[in-house]
């Protein structure tokens, strides 16, 4: 009954073009992939061409007492609690971390954040992550830097973290744990040896600038291929793949521009391009500009004056460098900054342009107007 059940879906989707296989994949050779189902059959599929999108997964550290712990959380399970943790402690001062940290403080968390590193948001630029560390400290967010984590211990109705910070011990306890150490690229179970696929140092998918991996008739697209971990990075990677096959191959991972990327904390902190450190190991001259965003009106339309914007801007050509925005709406705002980026548009042309009113965009003419 279930291969005929398959075989009237396969039906089906052959008709429109399309075949779906829901199932676990790994390579047997270059060319054949073993696909094994839920109810345990399993069936061979052979390709001329394959096309690698199968994501990424948290990674869980090896800390004493996290696994099989009913205290502690994903960013894939966490919100599938019931219940809201009247504590929360945060494993990992990323991106990820940083998101949950702000909304679950939001709910009326409390939240501890703990790094093992010094630097907070080291990525980011200096000046505009030390706003977004007083921002979430003043809505409560503890921020533990430089600890680490020798153990966790569940009790009945509670879990307690082994801190250690300097030549300081002491011990956390949460009603909730959240690990946010990162992700990685989704390839254990693909069997990518065997199809002549090999893996970079740190695990994901070797490609070259066109995608394709070390096997020619393989490509591979999104978070497998490491980097940038964003659904519109595997939206563009399927360009870069479309162009390599049906058109000129002009479009390759190294034309297509700096990526605007947004941390969606409260407000939200969006960035493109390079950062005042990056700029200067580069040889840029730099001119620069801040606006704080109380000093925009629609910031208190939203009621959310908290944040700061700020702009780089190579001084030999007034081309523009790189965009932090930490404020409402940066969302949106970031993607004007890397349009102008793409077609190398000088800062003049933001800085007297005419933007609606009011908006948070037409604070960019107050921006720009400030750089020197």
């Amino acid at each position: 009954m279930t291969a005929m059940l398959r075989q009237k879906n396969y039906d089906k989707a052959v008709s429109a073009g399309v075949t779906v296989l829901t199932g676990l994949a790994s390579f047997l050779d270059p060319h054949r992939i073993s696909v094994a189902y839920a109810d345990g059959t399993s069936e061979e599929v052979y390709g001329e061409q394959f096309f690698l999108n199968t994501g990424s997964r948290p990674f869980v550290p090896p800390i004493e007492g996290l696994e099989n712990n009913h205290f502690v959380y994903t960013s894939e399970t966490l919100m599938e609690r019931e219940e809201l943790p009247r504590r929360l402690a945060i494993i990992g001062g990323g991106y990820i971390g940083l998101e949950f940290a702000s909304y679950f403080a939001n709910f009326g968390s409390e939240v501890t954040v703990i790094q093992d590193g010094e630097a907070f948001i080291p990525r980011e630029d200096a000046e505009v992550a030390q706003s977004v560390l007083d921002s979430l400290t003043a809505r409560g967010v503890r921020v533990l830097r430089s600890t680490t984590i020798r153990s966790v211990r569940e009790e009945s109705d509670h879990t307690v973290l082994s801190l250690e910070s300097g030549d300081s011990a002491y011990a956390l306890e949460a009603d909730a744990i959240l690990v946010a150490t990162g992700r990685r690229p989704n390839v254990a179970e693909l069997n990518l040896a065997a199809a002549g696929v090999a893996l970079t140092e740190r695990g994901a998918v070797k490609t070259d600038e066109h995608l394709r991996t070390t096997a020619s008739h393989i490509w591979a697209m999104g978070d497998i291929v490491g980097g940038l971990q964003f659904t519109y990075i595997s939206l563009d990677d399927f360009r870069i793949v479309k162009s390599n096959l049906l058109g000129d191959g002009s479009r390759t991972t190294e034309n297509r521009g700096a990526v605007p990327y947004t941390v969606f904390l409260d407000p939200p902190l969006s960035r493109v391009g390079l950062s005042e450190t990056e700029a200067a190991q580069k040889g840029y001259t730099v001119k620069s500009a801040r606006l704080p965003a109380a000093a925009i009106p629609k910031a208190h339309v939203l009621r959310q004056p908290t944040g700061m914007l700020k702009v780089l801007i190579d001084a030999d050509t007034d081309l523009i460098l790189g965009a932090h925005f930490f404020c409402a709406e940066s969302q949106e705002m970031i993607n004007l900054i890397k349009l102008c980026m793409d077609a190398k548009l000088p800062y003049t042309v933001l800085r007297d342009g005419i933007f609606n009113h009011p908006t948070m965009s037409e604070a960019l003419n107050d921006l720009f107007g400030a750089v020197k």
